[in-house]
């Protein structure tokens, strides 16, 4: 039986989420069918985390094991091969360790948020972006960003349905930037809550409107009320862009 570590590209529209459901094509039903198509094997997909219906991933790391014999160029080729006909994309395949898991040797977790702020709505990067219909203040969104990272509760930005042990949890990064036409946010961490990134871009687009300051920002931080905090962003503008694993150490 060999572990294989796959790196997955995929567009979130359409599907109802990283997740297998029933109540429609998950990304994981996609791929474990693309799987179970070349090698004729049941196998299942961990993923190093989940996505919801409309959020994209640039890099988002799966394993399952495989009894079938293979190789690494195989298994991106077949999976690919299988997989034309969804919006996702096998960019790279390893053989890892048995002690390898995508989602528990992870050790942070990375996030990209898009934010078209202008007048005329998107066509090409339609279903991409959040589209915002009139300009917002990156540098103001920047500073209030600036209040959140660190250890701290964030349960003003947890979803109610939110399974975590709980809503403490360290931000290492939360950045906002002006690129071109859009606002792009980074957020980094050892892992999220619930909708956390959303909720986070929610609301420091407040302030970018101007509607909110810093201080509100604040109070919202430290009121750990989630009724208390911004809107959620749509999940179109959110992408899963990479994984850090800890550094095979020498024999």
């Amino acid at each position: 039986m060999a572990r294989w570590k796959l790196t997955l590209e995929y567009h979130g529209g359409g599907f109802v989420g990283w997740q297998r459901q029933l109540n429609g094509l998950s990304v994981q039903e996609a791929v474990e069918e693309a799987i179970f198509a070349f090698s004729g094997e049941r196998a299942i997909l961990h993923a190093a985390g989940r996505t919801d219906s409309g959020v994209h991933a640039l890099a988002q790391v799966v394993h399952f094991d495989l009894a079938k014999p293979t190789d690494a160029n195989t298994v991106r080729n077949a999976m690919n091969f299988y997989l034309r006909l969804h919006r996702v994309s096998v960019l790279a395949v390893e053989a890892v360790d048995e002690n390898f898991h995508a989602r528990f040797s992870a050790v942070q977790r990375a996030y990209l948020y898009r934010i078209l702020d202008r007048r005329p709505p998107p066509a090409i990067d339609k279903g991409r972006v959040w589209w915002v219909p009139q300009p917002l203040d990156a540098d103001a969104m920047s500073a209030a960003a600036t209040l959140l990272p660190g250890r701290r509760d964030f349960s003003t930005f947890r979803a109610a349905n939110c399974q975590a042990d709980g809503p403490v949890k360290t931000l290492d990064v939360l950045t906002v930037a002006r690129v071109g036409a859009e606002i792009v946010i980074h957020a980094r961490a050892r892992s999220f809550l619930y909708h956390q990134v959303r909720n986070m871009v929610g609301t420091v687009k407040l302030v970018g409107e101007g509607k909110w300051t810093t201080d509100d920002v604040a109070r919202a931080l430290a009121a750990c009320d989630r009724t208390q905090g911004g809107p959620t962003a749509p999940p179109e503008g959110l992408y899963f862009t990479d994984v850090v694993y800890p550094k095979a150490q020498p024999s």
